[in-house]
């Protein structure tokens, strides 16, 4: 073969190239209209039988050269790409994504502190609420130093059913009298969807803890109150799994909704769970909400809370969670993991030297 003719062959080829491409496209606008069409009726987009009957019909008039099978599998890219091209068309963005919101969400708590935009908050309190002593203890101590909010589980969903599972509403109530007494917004898990509702009478932010970031109803509840939320990432929870479970909050109304790392489950033994360090800065690339870090859950020993605390920040946390308790050795639930005030008070002041910990709320 000469290569003029070779050059004739390739010409032919691009232009039948074009052709394809032409083609191809028109198809592509095409299966569009029809996405559109069949999301207004909400009908599925992909239809197994019509796709068939498609096929059958191109390869009853194939005459080769290529086989059956070969044009079968052509097809079935073009369809997929087609199908593709329509879901991406109608994927709607969730309300807890940058795409949705360009801007940071900022929580305004009762007391003037914030959540979110160019401050950080540390959040500190013991694991369990045991008695009005113990917590009013930490509380004038965080208060002394300068820290808003005051956390303390009441209700405490525990992995064995003969563990410590909280005071309750009692527990509620101790909270919310030391946090009348110092001025310190008030958090505590809550469990049950019935007990939001009352929740809002005893405490300033709701927690929904990593063992219940999957309980639908308690999510959906939860969108129904004018309560801040602080939702915990699941034990084995994905960031897209952890976004939708926001979304969830958001959807019903309250976008009052902080995310919190606390570590995932991995097969490493020497920490409590394994901090997820670039949950921080991706959360905050796709979502709006503001991001926490929860070291004392992550890392379940104190010897390392402080870097892990200085990381988080570097990160671009918004802020850290910490547990405090007066006296860590008899505490009803997680005592190894507690700082004790003088521990607490030392963590603090030394994250404040870092630097990365930025905010203007006074002791």
């Amino acid at each position: 073969m000469s290569n003029v003719q070779l050059d004739h062959l390739r010409e032919e080829m691009d232009k039948i190239n074009q052709e394809l491409l032409k083609s191809i496209s028109k198809r592509a606008n095409i299966a569009k209209e029809i996405g559109d069409i069949k999301e207004k009726q909400g009908v599925p987009k992909f239809d197994p039988v019509r796709e068939n009957k498609m096929l059958e019909k191109i390869i009853s008039l194939n005459d080769g050269p290529f086989e059956d099978g070969t044009i079968r599998h052509l097809f079935k890219q073009i369809f997929k790409a087609s199908l593709d091209l329509q879901s991406k068309e109608h994927k709607k963005h969730l309300l807890v994504s940058r795409k949705k919101q360009a801007e940071d969400t900022v929580i305004d708590l009762p007391d003037g502190t914030f959540i979110g935009g160019n401050e950080s908050v540390l959040i500190a309190g013991p694991c369990s609420v045991e008695s009005y002593e113990q917590v009013r203890e930490v509380g004038a101590a965080i208060k002394g130093a300068g820290v808003p909010v005051l956390r303390g589980g009441a209700f405490k969903p525990r992995t064995s059913p003969y563990d410590f599972q909280g005071l309750g509403v009692e527990g509620l109530d101790i909270l919310k009298r030391v946090g009348e007494e110092f001025g310190l917004t008030t958090i505590s898990e809550i469990v049950d969807p019935r007990h939001i509702e009352m929740a809002s009478d005893y405490i300033d932010i709701i927690q929904i803890g990593a063992r219940n970031m999957h309980n639908f109803e308690l999510l959906k509840e939860a969108g129904e109150s004018n309560l801040p939320v602080l939702l915990k990432r699941g034990l084995s929870a994905t960031m897209e799994e952890f976004l939708h479970a926001a979304e969830y909050i958001v959807s019903r109304g309250n976008s009052q909704v902080m995310l919190i790392e606390r570590g995932i489950r991995t097969y490493e033994k020497w920490t409590r769970n394994t901090l997820d360090i670039s949950a921080v800065p991706i959360l905050k690339q796709e979502s709006h909400l503001p991001v926490l870090v929860d070291v004392t859950h992550s890392a379940g020993r104190k010897d390392i809370l402080l870097p892990c605390a200085k990381a988080a920040l570097a990160a671009g946390a918004d802020g850290v969670m910490v547990e405090v308790h007066p006296d860590p050795p008899t505490a009803l639930s997680d005592s190894q993991q507690q700082l004790d005030i003088p521990q607490f008070q030392d963590f603090f002041n030394e994250l404040k030297a870092s630097g990365l910990y930025k905010s203007t709320v006074k002791a």
